[in-house]
């Protein structure tokens, strides 16, 4: 029996303007709590599908994920990409079950997808920076970073990261 998917998409230029607005800001900002509500403004419209069956599909996968039932929560962001293949955040909710779950070559494969729909996903970009780190790929990693630092350059952490990587590449 063929199995027929619908695509969803999710269609809310508004979205896409204030997410602009809020990465221009996040570019400028340098106060932690302004980092953080900034990033916390971005999460809120990236964790809403904007479609009833794709938000059900996302809030049981986030449960999942949770309640460290990693194959449920893959089955439901699976069940998100297929029905929405342009939401960048069901991808990239995959990512991380797949990451939870010790599954890092599939879990890059999707911090990739999420990317190619939403270049400046700084969880996606952290996520693949740790990775890179923990499979000692300490220049993919400083690549990616440099990325990040495009997006947010006062992300905390970021400075202090970076300069670990440039010094021990250059040992």
């Amino acid at each position: 029996m063929e199995r027929r998917t619908h695509h969803l998409t999710i269609s809310l230029p508004h979205r896409l303007d204030t997410l602009n607005d809020l990465f221009a800001r996040l570019r400028e900002a340098t106060a932690p709590a302004e980092i953080e509500a900034l990033q916390d403004g971005i999460w809120h419209i990236w964790l809403t599908a904007g479609h009833p069956v794709l938000d059900k599909h996302l809030e049981a996968g986030m449960r999942a994920l949770s309640a460290g039932d990693y194959t449920l929560a893959i089955q439901e962001f699976t069940s998100l990409t297929e029905a929405s293949p342009d939401y960048a955040e069901g991808w990239n909710k995959r990512a991380t079950a797949y990451y939870m779950r010790g599954e890092y070559n599939a879990s890059l494969r999707d911090v990739r997808e999420t990317l190619r729909r939403e270049p400046r996903h700084f969880g996606a970009l952290s996520g693949w920076a740790t990775m890179l780190r923990m499979l000692g790929d300490d220049r993919g990693a400083l690549r990616v970073l440099g990325r990040l630092e495009k997006i947010c350059p006062a992300w905390p952490g970021l400075q202090s990261q970076l300069r670990d990587l440039r010094d021990r590449l250059e040992e």
